[in-house]
């Protein structure tokens, strides 16, 4: 049965507004509380067991008032893992890796990302491990992104193939993200763990 765009529109608009209320907390973080956050956040995101056998680890390059999550890089390679970052390729994401010498540039969202050739870029399902940004998130592994929908469609198979356990899908967030419940639709792929400046859960 097809669904009711008003009920499409009325999740368009739940949505559009939750995101201007967490972008506004976030902001409004000072600056010391919000580095002292993310360092317990990747505190926690490494106590989580998925984290000690990942050899491909995808993080994220912040923007804004994103959460920096970028020490995991420093102590992912310290551990012996590769490490890779989000790349825009049409409509989904690829992922390129992401070393010390990395040279970076902004791509038309204002991202870094490394420079870097094709043959270089990994897909999805290679990866073991993709940590990524988010808005909001609730109580069931639901996740609001900046609406771009890239990480929903790159993981869409996580979706039809309910028995696919890699990539491990984790969000990073402070602890103010937290909601009881997010506005989701069909398209949407929910996170399996969740590490916050408080503490870590596990979505089944």
């Amino acid at each position: 049965m097809a669904s009711d765009p008003t009920d499409s529109d009325a999740i368009a608009h739940e949505k559009a507004r939750l995101r201007r209320e967490v972008i506004a907390q976030r902001i409004a973080l000072p600056p010391a509380e919000a580095m002292d956050a993310a360092r317990r956040a990747v505190r926690h995101l490494w106590s989580l067991p998925v984290m000690a056998n990942a050899r491909n680890l995808a993080i994220y390059l912040p923007v804004g008032s994103e959460l920096d999550c970028t020490p995991i890089a420093s102590q992912a390679w310290a551990r012996g893992k590769n490490v890779l970052v989000p790349i825009v390729d049409g409509a989904t994401l690829r992922f390129a890796p992401l070393t010390p010498k990395s040279e970076l540039r902004r791509n038309f969202l204002g991202i870094l990302e490394p420079v870097t050739t094709r043959r270089n870029l990994r897909s999805a399902r290679q990866l073991d491990i993709i940590v990524a940004p988010l808005l909001a998130f609730d109580e069931s592994g639901h996740r609001l992104g900046m609406g771009g929908g890239y990480y929903d469609r790159t993981l869409a198979f996580l979706n039809a193939r309910s028995r696919q356990r890699r990539p491990h899908f984790i969000g990073i967030a402070f602890e103010i993200q937290r909601r009881s419940s997010v506005p989701t639709g069909e398209l949407d792929v929910r996170l399996n763990f969740i590490a916050t400046d408080h503490s870590t859960g596990r979505f089944t």
